[in-house]
């Protein structure tokens, strides 16, 4: 180590960079210096963040405009502009005087809904609590609702008081609106100054699809209920069929020994095959696919509607859509997006997010997916828009394996319902999401 008191020798920091070859009194001063240059430059940094954080646009044009008023009034003796100068200074004044002091009340939020239907009330609560000994200052918070901004104002609450407002959330369409958080906005008249205090964190309202109850009994046109035997023989199975005599690689427990024992010669057990249902709702999300915007609503319904019954009656369900290319992609993608079937909830969820796009694959081409990854489908709902003709609806049927019962359910609001069977489809129109439950019971009945 070296013998002098202002470097180290081998060390290269900041002080040695500063002090250089100078020792004692001078190398403590530079260093002295230097400390005091950082610290007052870190206190300006942060005023000046602290400053630019409240003061708006308008501050500071009223501020620039001051000084240049100042600055020309004075030099070339214009009392005129001089005014301005003053009359600017008091508006500044105003404004830092809006800003002293903060606010003594707690301001919470409350979500009594997270889910909700479309055309349900939805809302979030928003409480202003005093817990001072003396009456608050009037003041008004900030709700941002979806794409919206909510200005709530609270008088002035009573110590240990309590002030509750009710927000309103628009669920006119479905979708995920986020609601929060909630600002206190402290601002001088002129809007010179502005500054927000964020009291709660961020929220999410999930509104879904409308649906309406669909019994399991509507289901007429599954013809592969569980259990239900299908014509397929299979040499293991749960529903006994009849006993044939013995082949080579026939499994020796399916023996029928009592059988054996009367015709003298090995007989064993066959089975009808059965199958558990598969169902599977595929909805078309191409905006060609679809006259309006309003058609694709009662389309997402028609499908929510027949998802969730199924998950309800615990039965295999595969719900699909299309997946979006993106716009720069050089091939379409071919794919289909699965939404979950864990629960009702789950499913709605997804179903909330769905949307239309000029980019995803015609429902022939999901059909088409679908059929081919899916095994054991019994029955599959394709709900469309009234822009799919029939040869399209006839063409995503045979996309499917044979014996898979193929339900067109077609949207098109506010037209008579319709009922149309052709070989190997069943094609359904429906004006409302009324008409579902009651073509679903036609077509059991037919």
């Amino acid at each position: 180590m070296s013998e002098r008191t202002g470097t180290v020798a081998g060390l290269t920091n900041v002080r040695t960079r500063l002090v250089g070859d100078r020792d004692g009194v001078a190398a403590d001063a530079v260093v002295g210096v230097a400390k005091a240059w950082t610290a007052a430059w870190r206190l300006v940094r942060r005023g000046w963040a602290e400053v630019s954080s409240v003061v708006t646009g308008l501050g500071w044009t009223v501020t620039a405009v001051t000084l240049v008023a100042f600055v020309a009034g004075y030099r070339f003796g214009l009392r005129e502009v001089v005014v301005v100068g003053f009359a600017g200074t008091v508006l500044v004044v105003v404004a830092v005087l809006a800003l002293l002091g903060r606010s003594r009340l707690l301001i919470r939020m409350r979500l009594p809904q997270h889910r909700v239907a479309v055309g349900d009330d939805a809302g979030v609560v928003v409480t202003a609590e005093n817990p001072a000994r003396l009456p608050s200052v009037p003041t008004t918070v900030e709700v941002p609702v979806g794409t919206g901004l909510v200005d709530v104002a609270i008088p002035s609450v009573a110590p240990d008081g309590v002030f509750e407002q009710q927000v309103p959330v628009p669920t006119v369409r479905r979708g995920v609106l986020d609601v929060g958080p909630v600002t206190g906005v402290r601002a001088d008249p002129v809007g010179i100054v502005r500054r927000e205090v964020v009291w709660t964190a961020r929220e999410q309202v999930i509104v879904h699809p409308r649906t309406i109850a669909i019994p399991s009994t509507s289901t007429g046109l599954v013809r592969d209920l569980e259990g239900q035997a299908t014509t397929d023989l299979s040499p293991s199975d749960i529903a006994f069929h009849a006993v044939r005599e013995y082949q080579p690689g026939d499994d020796p427990r399916t023996i029928h020994w009592k059988s054996t024992a009367k015709s003298g010669a090995l007989m064993v057990r066959q089975f009808e095959d059965t199958r558990r249902s598969h169902l599977v709702v595929a909805l078309a999300t191409g905006r060609g696919e679809f006259a309006d915007d309003d058609e694709f609503e009662l389309a997402v319904s028609a499908a929510a509607s027949l998802g969730t019954r199924a998950v309800r009656d615990g039965r295999e369900v595969s719900v699909v859509v299309s997946e979006r290319t993106p716009e720069y992609a050089k091939r379409p993608v071919y794919a289909v997006h699965r939404l979950p079937t864990v629960t009702p909830t789950r499913l709605l969820d997804e179903f909330a997010t769905v949307g239309l796009s000029d980019s995803c694959l015609p429902v022939a081409e999901v059909a088409r997916i679908v059929g081919a990854d899916t095994a054991g489908i019994s029955v599959a709902f394709l709900v469309v828009g009234s822009e799919v003709g029939l040869p399209a609806l006839r063409l995503a049927a045979t996309r499917f394996p044979v014996g898979v019962e193929v339900v067109a359910v077609t949207c098109e609001p506010e037209a008579q319902p319709r009922f149309l069977r052709v070989a190997g489809l069943t094609v359904v129109t429906i004006g409302y999401l009324d008409d579902l439950r009651q073509a679903l019971h036609r077509s059991a009945a037919a």
